[in-house]
């Protein structure tokens, strides 16, 4: 059998269980790790200034230990799907890394309180992951809750709600005293900004392969040169980091609070969803195949209890990282144990504080610029999903209210200044209110079937509708994580979609006027075969028109219609994908 540049036979490259050796397994897994690492590590950078002992705070140990289990918990986590135990874990090469999706939800439970309150925090982040594992009995059974409208909905709330903080870091800082500095804003602060975004957006639009996938990364090793000449780069905190480091249970302590675990078991429910979309694009997108109950009830399992003992040791909450999928495409490996020797790379930074002490020497407004990057294609994915929907008048209002109703709160937390404290943090983060009014009326609301009838002939297909069961499938990943934006990784819905052309390719073609779906069967010999029903002139079988067809224009030419029907010639060089 042929074999590939990796050397390796294809049924080798689509099986999870074949190594291709340490030789080719080692590079291939650190591959897996770069791609993920500042998206997993950001979020605990952002915590620990949001709680007021980041960046230029007098102790920046709490920020180290964080940025520490953030390494150590998203490899022990990655371990579990690869490895798995029992029930508990996929045995796909997914990788674990700590989720964008919390941030909104976890900014306003510390915000400006230091270090006392990060043991509410870390008791909500084992709430949510104990609540998140038992989703994984019965995962499948709420798929239907979220279809496009709503998962596009909160994914954009998610990144409208962070977009601010990427500004603030890039003008010199999110606290209080940073803002209130001289400087904030200066050009020096923009300059090391821009650099990261300038080198992200060429890497993106102008190379392929790892330098593509490894673009933000690039950009802040490239703005962290800059810093370093400009005299903005500090290593004293490397010298004073320890050697090594053991995660310490209860390190901040547990203390539980219903905003807390109220907002974090919410939040798993998207979680679990994002965690459904990725084994998915795992399976078709590495082996060309739908993923299996096992496997999605293991990864939503692995998901919970990587959660909830990071929680324990002091880290943040963690997922199914979407880049990597977008990696195991690319590459075309499905291989688990490439994905498990990149987990114990990533162990193994995470027990030398002096990892974590390097990355905080990174200046905050280099780090800005890399957010802005990373969240602003948050955003963007959610708009990205919201586009399968079929936007009749009840989905714009359903949208509408929602939207408004959750960024008005974000931007306005006095509005609600008369709410009991713990109802204030769930309501001001703007995304729980934003997704509860979603769900709500689109359970509720009566389908608009005029509008929906029309969408339908615009579109030329079924679509999304915002309760359409079928339609999720399009937007199945959900998180649209928001990690997955960063990188170029495949759409669901271009799998779904190509699935479903081979449904209206497959379907039979008369010759009425009104009955015409998008395509035909078509043969390489050059004839329509569809059935005829009129008295036009006929061949040696009765039952089929064998006219040749000919086209010579480009494809690109062909006309089309606003009815939503494809009424192009037809090609004798067989179907056009």
């Amino acid at each position: 059998m042929a074999t590939n540049t990796a050397g390796m036979t294809p049924d080798q490259m689509r099986d999870p269980n074949h190594f291709p050796g340490f030789i080719k397994g080692i590079p291939l897994g650190i591959q897996h790790i770069l791609a993920m690492f500042v998206s997993n590590v950001t979020p605990a950078v952002i915590i620990a200034g949001a709680a007021g002992f980041g960046f230029g705070s007098p102790d920046i140990g709490p920020m180290i230990y964080m940025i520490q289990m953030s390494m150590v918990f998203a490899g022990i986590a990655t371990l579990l799907q690869t490895v798995s135990v029992g029930p508990f874990g996929a045995r796909l090469p997914i990788v674990q890394g700590t989720s964008f999706a919390f941030l909104p939800v976890m900014i306003p439970i510390v915000a400006g309180k230091g270090v006392d309150a990060m043991a509410i925090l870390m008791g909500g982040i084992v709430a949510g992951g104990i609540f998140h594992f038992f989703l994984g009995t019965f995962i499948g059974r709420i798929r239907n809750w979220l279809p496009p409208l709503v998962t596009g909905l909160i994914v954009l709330m998610i990144g409208l709600a962070l977009i601010s903080v990427g500004i603030k870091y890039a003008a010199g800082g999110a606290a209080d005293f940073q803002m209130a500095a001289d400087d904030f804003g200066g050009l020096k602060n923009w300059t090391m900004a821009g650099t990261v975004i300038l080198v992200t957006l060429i890497l993106k639009f102008f190379t392929k392969g790892m330098l593509s996938v490894a673009a933000v990364l690039i950009g802040l090793i490239a703005g962290y040169v800059v810093a370093y000449f400009m005299g903005e780069v500090n290593f004293g905190n490397i010298a004073k980091a320890g050697d090594y480091m053991i995660p310490n249970p209860m390190h901040f302590g547990l203390q539980f609070s219903i905003a807390a675990v109220v907002g974090m078991c919410l939040m798993s429910i998207i979680s679990a969803i994002e965690t459904v979309g990725d084994v998915s694009g795992i399976t078709k997108g590495g082996a060309g195949r739908e993923a299996t109950d096992r496997e999605i009830s293991g990864a939503t399992y692995a998901d919970g209890i990587g959660t909830a003992v990071a929680g324990v040791f002091g880290g943040l909450p963690n997922t199914s990282f979407s880049q990597n999928v977008g990696l195991v495409a690319m590459t075309g490996i499905m291989s688990r144990h490439v994905v498990t020797l990149g987990a114990l790379f990533l162990i193994a930074c995470g027990f030398f504080p002096k990892v974590g002490a390097a990355i905080s020497t990174i200046p905050i407004e280099v780090l800005g610029g890399g957010v802005i990057v990373m969240f602003g294609m948050v955003a963007a994915a959610g708009v990205s999903l919201l586009a399968d929907v079929n936007w009749t008048r009840r989905n714009l209002v359903i949208f509408a209210i929602a939207l408004s109703v959750g960024l008005g709160l974000q931007l306005v937390p006095t509005a609600m200044q008369h709410l009991p404290d713990q109802a204030k943090i769930l309501m001001t983060s703007g995304l729980l209110p934003a997704a509860f009014i979603a769900i709500l009326l689109n359970a509720l609301m009566p389908e608009d079937e005029e509008n929906a009838a029309s969408a339908h002939l615009r579109s030329g297909h079924g679509g999304s509708e915002g309760g359409d069961d079928a339609g999720y499938a399009k937007a199945d990943y959900a998180k649209a994580d928001y990690g997955r934006a960063d990188y170029d990784t495949p759409h669901r819905s271009d799998v779904d979609g190509d699935y479903q052309d081979r449904q209206y390719r497959d379907a039979p073609r008369h010759d009425d006027e009104y009955d015409r779906p998008h395509r035909d069967v078509q043969y390489d010999d050059g004839y329509d075969r569809r059935p005829r029903y009129d008295d036009q002139p006929r061949y040696d079988n009765p039952d089929y028109d064998r006219r040749p067809r000919y086209d010579d224009r480009p494809h690109d030419d062909r006309p089309r219609y606003d009815d939503g029907y494809d009424d192009r010639p037809r090609d004798p060089r067989g179907p056009r994908r």
